[in-house]
C-alpha cells in the first residue's frame, strides 16, 4: 500500500516538441516538475516515463528513476500504467504532469491524503477557481463543474456552467491525477468514449463509464506548458519563484 508519484514526460509534444528539455530560468521544465514534486512528504517513490533517450539521459544525470516506455500510447495515462507494472507493492499513484513546472507538493499530498481516505473514490483531481477572466473562453484551460459531494459532473474546453444568472464560479482542472491501483487499470482498460473524443480530454472517459473523479479545491496560480506563448509566461512567473539572469 506504498505511494508513488509517475512523471509522463513525453518529448514529442504535438504542440511543442521537446518542452520537457526546456529553459524555464535556469532549469529545464522537468527539473522544476522533479524538484517540486520531491518536496512531497507521503511519496515513497518518484520516476519519470518517457518515449525518448534524450529525456531518459537527462533525468538519470540528476539523480531521479526514469523508465523508456513505448511510443504507442495515446495518453500519460497509458504511459504510467506501463511503468507501474514494475512497481507491484505501489497501490497508490499520483500522476504528475511534466508540463506543470510550479506545481505544489502540498497539493500532491492532498491528493494521496485523499486516495486514501475517501473509499468511493476511484480518481482524485484537484481544481483551483478562476481569477483570470481570460482563461474561461481559453480552450485550453479546462473547465469543470462537481456536484455538492465533490465528485466531477463534466470537463470541458468551452465556459462551464452557462452564466445565464452573472453569479457563475468558474473552476479549472490542474492537469494531475490521483489513481489507486485497480481504478488506474480500469480506466486503461476502456475503449476512448464519445465524449473524450470530442473534446479531446480523456477524464471524460472515466465520467462516462461511471468512474467518480473527487475534486478537491486547492490555491493555485501555476501555468500548464502546452505551447511557446505558455513557456514565455513560465519564464515570466519563474520570476516570482528564484532570482536568475535569463536571457532567451
Amino acid at each position: 500500500m506504498k505511494n508513488i508519484i509517475v512523471i509522463p514526460a513525453r518529448y514529442h509534444s504535438s504542440r511543442l516538441k521537446g518542452k520537457v528539455l526546456l529553459k524555464i530560468g535556469n532549469k529545464t521544465l522537468i527539473e522544476w516538475v522533479l524538484e517540486n514534486a520531491s518536496k512531497s512528504k507521503i511519496a515513497d517513490e518518484i520516476v519519470v516515463a518517457t518515449e525518448d533517450e534524450n529525456v531518459y539521459n537527462f533525468v538519470n544525470k540528476l539523480g531521479y528513476k526514469c523508465f523508456i516506455t513505448s511510443d504507442k500510447h495515446q495518453s500519460g495515462t497509458d504511459r504510467i500504467g506501463e511503468v507501474i507494472m514494475n512497481f507491484p507493492n505501489y497501490y497508490f499513484i499520483v500522476n504528475v504532469q511534466a508540463d506543470e513546472p510550479f506545481i505544489k507538493s502540498e497539493i500532491i499530498d492532498k491528493i494521496f491524503y485523499e486516495l486514501h481516505n475517501d473509499k468511493n473514490a476511484h480518481i482524485i483531481t484537484p481544481i483551483t477557481q478562476i481569477k483570470n477572466l481570460e482563461e474561461i473562453n481559453n480552450p485550453n484551460v479546462v473547465k469543470v463543474v462537481f456536484d455538492n459531494h465533490f465528485y466531477a459532473i463534466y470537463f470541458s474546453r468551452s465556459p462551464i456552467p452557462y452564466n445565464r444568472s452573472g453569479n457563475a464560479i468558474y473552476y479549472k482542472h490542474i492537469g494531475i491525477y490521483g489513481y489507486k491501483r485497480d481504478s488506474l487499470f480500469s480506466f486503461i482498460n476502456l475503449e476512448k468514449s464519445k465524449l473524450e473524443e470530442i473534446e479531446g480530454l480523456e477524464q471524460l472517459r472515466a465520467i462516462e463509464n461511471g468512474l467518480k473523479i473527487k475534486c478537491i479545491i486547492v490555491d493555485y496560480d501555476g501555468i500548464s506548458v502546452d505551447t511557446i506563448e505558455d513557456l514565455e509566461k513560465a519564464r515570466q512567473l519563474a520570476l516570482k519563484f528564484q532570482n536568475y539572469d535569463y536571457s532567451g
